[in-house]
């Protein structure tokens, strides 16, 4: 079941926190324990302020989450237990065709992703440097074609 913009408990909150942290343990290999640490409570806030926040769940437990602000996936994350399952590329599509997505980042260390929105349509059209945060973690910004 997919619910948009489900009420923000902390409950909720603490849920989608730890299945990000999980999701990004198994794909994120370049963070250290340190980096997940302090990127987690940037997670909480963009969880709480996000324009619009996508849960799925299985019963009722959350299996994977998406944040669209304006036109562009802020973030898209899958339980691991899920990968490969479609569930994120169901969400994708779902914020391309109800929400307007155009645009995502994604970490280049992270060639998953990198792969991931390539073959739903994305294409990188920019590279940075650093994340928001001003980590040395390059980014590459994605366009959908």
């Amino acid at each position: 079941m997919i619910i948009t913009n489900p009420d923000r408990t902390n409950a909720l909150i603490d849920a989608l926190t730890t299945l990000w942290e999980a999701s990004v343990r198994a794909t994120h290999h370049f963070l250290t324990e340190d980096d997940i640490q302090k990127l987690t409570p940037f997670v909480k806030m963009g969880l709480l302020g996000i324009g619009t926040l996508v849960v799925a769940r299985d019963n009722q437990n959350p299996i994977a989450f998406m944040g669209i602000e304006a036109d562009k996936i802020e973030m898209l994350f899958v339980s691991p237990d899920y990968f490969g399952k479609g569930l994120g590329r169901e969400l994708a599509e779902l914020g391309i065709a109800q929400y307007g997505v155009r645009y995502v980042d994604v970490n280049e260390q992270n060639p998953q992703a990198t792969g991931f929105y390539t073959h739903i349509g994305f294409k990188v059209f920019e590279r940075t440097e650093f994340d928001e945060q001003g980590n040395p973690f390059p980014i590459l910004k994605m366009k959908l074609r």
